[in-house]
């Protein structure tokens, strides 16, 4: 048998366990962000959220935990563990094990280990870049799928809020994500312009951090920091401002220590992360041609992702841009519900996908 036979034959045993496979394979929408995780199922809704967040043995990549439970070790890990987040600003920081963890949560889903080759959607940030791009699609393909749709995240949360996209007016998202701000402006199914900042949720966090270090000489944790956001961040003036206890280790003396910090400090420590989301903002709003900006003034800016929950961000931008500001009702599954709607069309789901360039260059 010469080598084109056994290719081929090769070929089409493999296009033949696809098949047999995705009869037994539920198609998935994955919005997989920096700091959560979130799978839809067709037919089922969303059956999983957790944390982007993997526990591996030091210097292997023999995987221990993910999720929830990878997250509850984040430095609190002994010397031969270590909890790592395996993207950064979107995009995959570790390929081996951003495809450990998309292998966990497929089989997670399917509630086996055979036969799961499922058709999957994955959201993207738009300004990520060609290679970056075919990351993703590897890492999802090695991972299991037989099959993978990027769809970049404005238009995944846009669809997933109910917008009219399809529609000839001006609908504007902003997508505030653990590692990318997304805005973008969308009409007839296309996005005329967007902007991708690599500043979100985890930034605001970092901010923290770097505050309590200078005015408290505290050093507090990433889990620290993000309940602190939660609790009493805030982007605009409260109507009663809160207060908050905060332990952590003192940095000159190098015991534990507990202090009492405000909204208020913690809002002003936010001002230069919250300007730059608010540049970008503006950036987008002078780029929007005439006839979609005046649609803006009617149907204002929408709001998703789990940065978008800070208290008084959308009062925030209202103020400063003179539009209309809402937050969606369910900001954190904005992108994901998105996902999940286009698999059920599959005339759609080819429109407002992305297509990724063949890594074959042409002379």
């Amino acid at each position: 048998m010469d080598m084109n036979k056994i290719i081929n034959y090769r070929n089409n045993l493999k296009k033949a366990f696809d098949y047999v496979a995705g009869l037994f394979s539920n198609d998935m929408g994955i919005d997989l962000g920096t700091a959560t995780t979130l799978v839809y199922v067709k037919g089922e809704g969303i059956v999983l959220c957790e944390p982007s967040v993997v526990a591996i043995e030091r210097g292997t990549s023999h995987v221990l935990a993910v999720g929830d439970e990878a997250k509850r070790m984040l430095g609190r890990t002994p010397g031969n563990i270590v909890a790592i987040r395996p993207m950064k600003d979107g995009v995959i920081a570790d390929f081996e094990i951003t495809e450990a963890m998309l292998r966990y949560f497929i089989k997670r889903v399917h509630h086996r280990r055979v036969l799961v080759r499922p058709r999957i959607v994955i959201a993207i940030p738009s300004g990520i870049t060609e290679v970056e791009k075919r990351a993703v699609r590897n890492s999802a393909e090695r991972a299991g799928a037989r099959e993978v749709f990027l769809i970049e995240e404005p238009i995944a949360a846009a669809i997933g809020v109910g917008l009219p996209i399809q529609d000839p007016i001006g609908n504007m998202i902003i997508d505030i994500g653990g590692g990318t701000t997304e805005i973008a402006v969308i009409s007839l199914a296309g996005i005329v312009f967007s902007k991708s900042i690599r500043i979100g949720g985890d930034e605001m966090d970092d901010t923290i951090i770097e505050y309590l270090k200078k005015a408290y000489n505290l050093m507090i944790g990433e889990r620290t920091a993000e309940e602190i956001k939660i609790k009493i961040g805030s982007a605009y003036p409260l109507e009663e401002e809160l207060s908050l206890e905060v332990k952590g280790r003192d940095l000159v003396g190098g015991l534990p220590k507990a202090i009492t910090i405000t909204s208020q400090e913690i809002r002003d420590a936010l001002r230069g992360t919250l300007d730059a989301i608010l540049e970008t903002v503006k950036v987008s709003l002078e780029r929007t041609p005439p006839e979609l900006a005046a649609d803006l003034i009617e149907h204002g800016i929408i709001m998703a992702g789990g940065g978008s929950q800070l208290k008084g961000l959308d009062t925030f931008i209202s103020d400063a841009t003179g539009l209309p500001v809402h937050v969606t009702d369910d900001p954190l599954t904005a992108v994901v519900q998105g996902t999940g709607k286009v698999l059920s069309e599959i005339k759609y789901l080819k429109r407002v996908t992305v297509p990724i360039k063949s890594e074959m260059h042409s002379y």
